[in-house]
C-alpha cells in the first residue's frame, strides 16, 4: 500500500507541474509562442485502426479486472474498501501526451504511458468499488491539437476517439449482458465520453443501462450539448441515467481563455453557445442545490508537502455553482497543493477536491438505478 501511495502521489506532482507549465504558457505567453511550444510541428500522420482484438489483450488496458498492480485499486490511507457494486466503470484517462514530435501519442511511448497510469491511479480511484473498472491506452491527442483549431488538431482528436470507441465496444463485450455503466472522464477523456454518447450510445438499448456520466473538467451547454447526449443532467443524488460535470476554481475566478472558447464554439446541435454558463452539477449535493458548505464535503484528497504521504481531509472545500459562468466555485484558494493553475482554475483537483464525495454519489446512483429497474418490472 506505501507504494500505491507514493505512485500516486507522484500523479499529484507529475500532473500539476506538467500542466501547469502548459496552461502558465497560456497566460502570459503570446499565443504564436505557445503554439511554437506545444503545438506538433510536423504533418499529422495517418493513424491506421488497431487490430479487431486489439482490447482484447491485457496490455492495452492500464485498468480492468485481474489486472496486477492495477492503478485504479489505489486507495488514500484511511480510506475503506467499500464493498462491491454491480456496477461496471468506463473510465477514459485525460491528456497524457505533451511532446509535440506526434500529433497523437504512440502507444509505446514511455512518458505518456508513466502518466496516463499515474493518472488513472488518482483519478479512476474514486470509482474503484464498481464490479469492475476498465481504463484503456489509447493513441490520445496531443496536448499542442487543443491549442490551434486547424484540419491537423481536428483529425487528431478523430484518432483518439477511434481507439476509445474501440476500447468501449470490447468493454462491454467483457462485461455481463445488461449490466448497469458507469462512464466517467476527465478533460480530453471526459470530452471523448461525450463523443461516445452522441455517436454510440444515444438511441440504443445501452442509454438505459447508464447509472450516471461523470464528465469532469470538460466544459458542456445546458442548451447545446445536452440533448444531443440523450441524457439530462443530474438534479438528484437519488438520481440514474444522469450527467454530472463542474469545472472547479477558487475565488476570485479568472477563466479568460477557457471560457472564450466555449462561448465562441458552437454547441453538439451546430447552434451558437453564445454567453451561456457552462454546466455545472455540484459534486457536493448531487446536483440537487447549487451550493454546499465545506461541512458537507466527506473528504478531500490532499498530499503533505513533502509528497510523501496522502489523506483525506474532510470538511475542507465549499462548492457553489456561479449562476452566470457556471464555473464550480470553492470559496477562497484551499490549500490542497503549490501548483494551482492561472485564474485559480483547480482543473488538476476536480475530482481530488470531493473525492469521498464521488465515490459516496456513485454509490447512490447505482442503488437508484436498480430501485428504478425493480419498480418498472
Amino acid at each position: 500500500m506505501k507504494g500505491l501511495t507514493h505512485k500516486f502521489l507522484y500523479l499529484v506532482a507529475g500532473l500539476i507541474v506538467l500542466v501547469l507549465i502548459a496552461l502558465t504558457a497560456l497566460s502570459i505567453w503570446s499565443t504564436e509562442l505557445t503554439r511554437f511550444t506545444f503545438v506538433p510541428r510536423g504533418p499529422l500522420e495517418a493513424i491506421a485502426p488497431l487490430p479487431a482484438n486489439a482490447y482484447g489483450r491485457p496490455e492495452m488496458w492500464i485498468s480492468r479486472p485481474g489486472k496486477a498492480d492495477d492503478a485504479a485499486q489505489f486507495l488514500p490511507p484511511g480510506a475503506a474498501r467499500s464493498e462491491r457494486g454491480r456496477t461496471y466503470v468506463f473510465f477514459v484517462h485525460p491528456t497524457s501526451f505533451l511532446a509535440r514530435d506526434h500529433w497523437n501519442a504512440p502507444l509505446d511511448d514511455v512518458d505518456s504511458r508513466y502518466r496516463a497510469d499515474l493518472f488513472v491511479r488518482g483519478m479512476a480511484s474514486p470509482f474503484n468499488a464498481a464490479a469492475g473498472l476498465y481504463a484503456p491506452r489509447y493513441r490520445q491527442a496531443a496536448f499542442g491539437s487543443f491549442l490551434v483549431d486547424q484540419p491537423e488538431s481536428r483529425r487528431a482528436l478523430d484518432f483518439a476517439y477511434a481507439d476509445v470507441r474501440q476500447s468501449f465496444e470490447a468493454f462491454i463485450a467483457q462485461i455481463p449482458d445488461n449490466a448497469p455503466i458507469v462512464l466517467a472522464g476527465h478533460s480530453q477523456g471526459a470530452s471523448h465520453l461525450l463523443r461516445l454518447l452522441r455517436e454510440r450510445i444515444k438511441g440504443t438499448a445501452l442509454t438505459g443501462r447508464i447509472v450516471a456520466v461523470y464528465a469532469v473538467g470538460w466544459p458542456i451547454s445546458p442548451a447545446h450539448d445536452l440533448p444531443p447526449l440523450g441524457l439530462q443532467a443530474c438534479t438528484s443524488p437519488a438520481q440514474s441515467g444522469c450527467v454530472m460535470s463542474w469545472l472547479s476554481f477558487a475565488e476570485p475566478a479568472e477563466p479568460g481563455l477557457l471560457l472564450q472558447t466555449y462561448h465562441a464554439e458552437p454547441g453538439f446541435d451546430g447552434k451558437p453557445r453564445g454567453e451561456e454558463p457552462v454546466l455545472c452539477t455540484n459534486p457536493l449535493t448531487g446536483g440537487s442545490a447549487p451550493a454546499a458548505p465545506a461541512t458537507a464535503n466527506s473528504g478531500t484528497l490532499i498530499a503533505s508537502n513533502d509528497l510523501l504521504t496522502g489523506k483525506l481531509t474532510p470538511s475542507l472545500v465549499p462548492a457553489r455553482c456561479d449562476a452566470k459562468t457556471g464555473l464550480l466555485l470553492i470559496g477562497a484558494a484551499p490549500q490542497v497543493g503549490a501548483y494551482v493553475l492561472p485564474g485559480n482554475n483547480y482543473h488538476i483537483y476536480d475530482l481530488l477536491l470531493f473525492w469521498s464525495n464521488v465515490r459516496a454519489d456513485m454509490a447512490r446512483r447505482e442503488a437508484a438505478w436498480f430501485a428504478a429497474r425493480a419498480k418498472a418490472q
